[in-house]
């Protein structure tokens, strides 16, 4: 077979571009929408445990969860700005998609990728100290429920109420999202490497 001529090599190019686009305008368009309706729940769930927790009594019951409530919240402002990127991403499948001479250059798509794929780090990493913060205080205070395993029996009412299991959710929520943009970037980072 014979070598592609320059009018068929710029075809080609222009082909191979036109499908970059679409994928980045597919896989942008629904790391956007999954990102931020998970975003949406979780900052809703953490809001609700918020002003739940003002209503309950016993509210000083719940042992530790402080430092995972605050990992969650940091991973929560993290995925809102991989919401942010992921729209940047649908911005960039419309520029290259348009064929105009402006188009970034591989470089500088590749760069774009791996800040998205370096914030879903970030945040999966936030979001999982911050469950490992969650569940072992739940542990330790589900622990507590039973007498003579961890602690005396004049302990008290240490159930583990809803609002506790509420803070997990909203932490899971976070996890999740930050999980589809990690497979979203390293998706595109190998389709970018294939061109």
């Amino acid at each position: 077979m014979a070598p592609l001529g320059p009018v068929e090599q710029t075809m080609a190019d222009r082909l191979e571009l036109k499908r970059i686009a679409a994928a980045f305008r597919m896989v942008g368009w629904g790391a956007f929408w999954s990102q931020l309706t998970l975003a949406l729940v979780s900052g809703g769930v953490l809001a609700f445990n918020s002003i739940g927790s003002e209503l309950v009594n016993n509210r000083d019951k719940a042992i530790g969860l402080g430092p995972g409530l605050s990992l969650t919240t940091l991973a929560l402002l993290v995925l809102a700005w991989g919401v942010w990127q992921d729209w940047g991403l649908v911005r960039l499948s419309r520029v290259l998609g348009s064929g105009s001479s402006s188009i970034p250059s591989k470089a500088e798509t590749r760069s774009q990728v791996k800040r998205h794929l370096l914030a879903s780090l970030a945040g999966l990493t936030l979001a999982a100290i911050g469950y490992q913060a969650l569940s072992g205080s739940l542990t330790f205070q589900a622990s507590l429920q039973q007498p003579g395993f961890a602690g005396p029996s004049s302990a008290g009412n240490n159930a583990i109420t809803s609002l506790e299991m509420f803070s997990v959710m909203a932490n899971t929520q976070a996890l999740t999202g930050h999980l589809i943009g990690l497979w979203v970037s390293l998706w595109l980072l190998q389709r970018l490497a294939r061109r």
